[in-house]
Parts: C-alpha cells; structure tokens; sequence
C-alpha cells in the first residue's frame, strides 16, 4: 500500500479543527516532506519520528520519498501535536501495521526519540473538536488522558509509548487502557469567607450587587481599609459554573497549559490577579509564534482583580477596553487572527494617591492626587458600573464580629438573584445584568416608571452621568431590585444603583 490516512486536531486559540493526514510512498530523493502549511515545530519533527519508529521496533521506509499531506491545506498546522498521526500514517503506508483502524481515530501525541508519548497543550479542546466532526475514538499520552476523559461520549484511549500502539495495532499486545477522569476536584478559589472582613458594610453591599449581576467595580480607599480582602472574597460568592461554561475555561487553562496531569474540570469562577508590572501581552495574550491566552482570558467567567490599577502601564489597561464590551480578545498576527474568550468580571483598587498613606498622614497636593486616579482612562472607568470608596475601619467595628454576615449567605442571596435575571433573559442571549444592552432596559416592556427613574433623570439632567452611564444605572437598578426581591426595580433601587455609581446620593439613597 503507498496511500495511507489518519486524522489530529489543529488548535487556534481554543478551537479545534480536525486535520486528515494523508501519507504516500514514491520513488525520488529519500526523505520526508510535508505539504500544507505546516510550521518550524510540525517540519523539525522530522527526524523524531524517525528516530521514535526504528526505537519502537517498525522499519521505517529509508530509501523511499514520503510526502505527508496536512488537510486542508490552507489551516496552518503549529506545535508538536501531529507526531503520532504523522508516524502511524507512515508506517500504515509503508505496510508495517494495518491501515483501516488506524485511519478510524484521531491520535494526538508529541513523540520522544524513544517512542514515549509525551502530552501536549490544549488536548481538551482538541478531543472536543474530534466529538464534534463524528469521531469516536482518540488516543493521547498517558500525561493527558485526565484531562482527555473530561469529555464524554467518545472513546478516549491512553498510551505510554508507540510501540504500545504498534502492537496494539498488530494484534500482538493488550488493548490500549480507557482514560479515567481523575476522582479530585479544583479547590475553589474563592475559599476566604466575606466574614473575615470588618465594617466596610457599603463596600460589601457593593460586592455583592457585583457579584449578582456580573457588575465591574473599582474600589477606592486607604491601604489596609480591605480592598484586597474584599476582592479575594468575590468568587466565593459566585455560583459554580455550569457544564458548558466549565467546559469554556477548562479549555483556555488547556491551551495555556494550566491543568497538569491530574486535570480536572474547573467548575468554580477563576480569579486571576496579574502584577501591577504586567505587560500588554500578559494581560490580553500573545506571545511570539502561537499565541496564547492571556489573564483576561484566563479569568473567562471569573474574576481580574487588578490591585494598584493606576500603577499599571496605560496600554494595557486601555487594551481591556474592548474585550469588556466583547467578551471575546482577538489576536492579529502574521499566520492570522486568534480569538479567545474573555467575558470576565473587572475589579480595579486603587489608593486614592501616590504615597498610599493615610489621610490624616498624606502630604500629596490635591493636583498630585487627581493626576494619580487619572492613569485609569475615563473611558476605561466609564466601563465600570460600581465606584466604591472603602474608608478605613472604625475601632469598634474591628473587634466586633458578632454580626458580620458568612459568604455563604451572601452566596445565596447572589444564586436567587442570578436566578431571577436569566428567567427574566431566558428569551436574550444574555443571563446577568451586567451584559443586558442599555436600549434593551430602555424599551418596552422593560423600561421603568418615569416615578422609578426620576432620581436619575435629574442626575442625567445635571451631567452627573452620561447616556452609558444612564444604562450602567438601569443595569444596576434590576439586580438591585432581584437582591431586594422587587418584580422591577421602584424609585429605592434606582437611588441605590446612582449611589453606587457616581458616589453621590440623595437622601433616599441606601
């Protein structure tokens, strides 16, 4: 036989495409050549696989011309992934093992010089892709068939090395063993309990209203008053992720290579909280040759906490501006666009100067102090629903704990109200607040009273808020009101959401 074909799985960003690899045998210059837009890492891979078949046992075809086609042509094809497809496709075509199963799965595999399957980036989204295109068996290294059995409905098979497939393959050794699902789960991120923080009663309010309707927030306020503490609680007040969406950020942790063998599926919200030095690239993703995801992406239906946000360079915190409206970041580069998702949950804190001390110790010129806030763009901030100054704790309050409220309580309050946004959005595509458009919220039949929206009427009228921030307030107001349990949201809840908003309430104001 001198045509043989099997099948691997090209990644772009967390996408996966399946890819035919087709090997043919013919007379001319011996070597191997690969056609289809195959990358430095598939090219180089050469002389491992030949090296990895002869120490394996299988004579590989020397003194022919074998040409592996990649299909289609035109998807670049990057990164070590096709090793064990392009190998078993040869060494079908060259008649060392027979060719009808192994042109009936998808095999997916780096390749040592002596044949150990060594795992690769990105295998969950791979083995998706294959159940997606009508596959039913694919085979990986041991290293990732954890992380490959987090998908079901598809035979997923596990080896240490390709002489295991070759007599596999021959008749000659045991069946290659089923990928198992590892029995541990990711430890929540959100493990500190919102009692552990004292006073700051507004601040919490504002957490909560966050965390309710996928709300951004900026918190303002002296070191030590509890910004930090605040943030690092906000994911333990999300409800778990469902299927699909734990499925979603398990992939972007899979191509970023996060997992480990013991992959399991990540079901509670990610909190990423990159360093103030972070760079453009860090936070939205790239990197030279493949791209990859970033801490934005990371943070896919979680939270980006980025604390000290001023001292964060200019272009990386504008970088985000987009992806907040999107939910997706797309990479342009010379091979093409990336794209990856990243619908996060935005809250910035910052000190309200540059020193960072207290006020009562602060020496920084009033100049000094709104050239400091201004490094977070207006646009940026325009962006963010809830503005909370966090003022230091009262003596009294800090050694009182008798009536600070667990984050499991809070938690509830949250799952009802989130429950009640995606009955009401059951017929959008949106399921919080947070990501309603504002001319859905302004048209019938979801526009409010003119008695309810009067608070911000005047607030709008007064240039207090611009149209966006009309719609961010309108946001706010409905989850106000499903925290509060109110059908829509009244004349209380529209104070509140102003309030939390612009930092300037009237008298009804919570």
């Amino acid at each position: 036989m001198t045509l043989a074909r099997t099948f691997a799985v090209a990644l772009a960003g967390v996408t996966g495409s399946v890819v035919e690899v087709e090997a043919d045998l013919s007379a001319g210059l011996p070597g191997l050549y690969f056609t289809g837009l195959a990358d430095t890492a598939v090219m180089e891979s050469r002389d491992r696989i030949r090296a990895a078949a002869a120490n394996s046992g299988a004579q590989w075809p020397s003194s022919r011309r074998v040409t592996v086609a990649l299909l289609p042509a035109d998807v670049r094809k990057t990164g070590s992934r096709f090793d064990l497809a392009v190998a078993l496709a040869v060494l079908a075509c060259a008649g060392e093992i027979p060719a009808d199963p192994v042109a009936g799965a998808v095999w997916i595999a780096e390749l040592g010089l002596d044949g150990r399957l060594r795992p690769v980036r990105g295998v969950l989204p791979a083995v998706l892709a294959a159940r997606a295109a009508g596959v039913r068996r694919v085979v990986v290294a041991a290293g990732n068939g954890t992380e490959a059995a987090l998908v079901s409905e598809i035979d997923v098979r596990v080896a240490e090395g390709l002489r295991d497939i070759l007599d596999w393959l021959r008749g000659d050794g045991p069946p290659l063993t089923a990928a198992q699902r590892s029995g541990e789960t990711v430890v929540p991120a959100g493990t500190c309990d919102l009692a552990d923080v004292a006073g700051q009663a507004q601040a919490k309010r504002a957490v909560e209203i966050a965390a309710a309707g996928a709300h951004h927030l900026f918190l303002v306020g002296s070191p030590g008053a509890g910004k930090t503490m605040l943030a690092e609680r906000l994911p333990g007040l999300l409800p778990p992720l469902d299927d699909a969406a734990a499925l979603e950020v398990t992939a972007v942790h899979s191509v970023a290579g996060r997992l480990g063998e013991r992959a399991a599926l990540i079901q509670q919200a990610p909190l990423q909280a990159p360093h103030h030095t972070a760079s453009v690239a860090s936070l939205v993703g790239g990197g030279s040759g493949t791209a990859r995801p970033g801490a934005i992406s990371l943070a896919h239906h979680g939270i980006l906490f980025l604390d000290e946000a001023p001292e964060f360079p200019g272009r990386a915190l504008d970088a985000l501006r987009q992806p907040l409206e999107s939910g997706v970041v797309v990479l342009h580069r010379s091979g093409g666009a990336v794209s990856f998702p990243a619908r996060f949950l935005l809250v910035l804190a910052a000190n309200p100067c540059p020193c960072g001390a207290s006020a009562r110790e602060c020496i920084c010129p009033p100049q000094a102090r709104r050239r400091y806030l201004h490094r977070l763009s207006g646009p940026l901030l325009d962006r963010v629903d809830l503005r909370v100054q966090v003022d230091p704790v009262p003596h009294a309050e800090l050694f009182d704990d008798g009536r600070r409220e667990s984050s499991a309580i809070v938690a509830r309050r949250v799952a009802e109200a989130r429950a009640a946004a995606a009955a009401r959005w059951r017929d959008t595509p949106w399921r919080t607040n947070g990501s309603v458009p504002g001319a859905l919220l302004r048209s019938a039949p979801w526009a409010l009273p003119r008695r309810a929206l009067d608070p911000a009427e005047r607030f709008l009228q007064r240039g207090q808020i611009s149209a966006r921030g009309l719609d961010r307030v309108l946001r706010l107001a409905w989850t106000v009101a499903d925290l509060s349990g109110h059908e829509i949201p009244d004349e209380g809840d529209v104070a509140e959401a102003l309030y939390f908003r612009t930092g300037a309430g009237e008298r009804w104001a919570a």
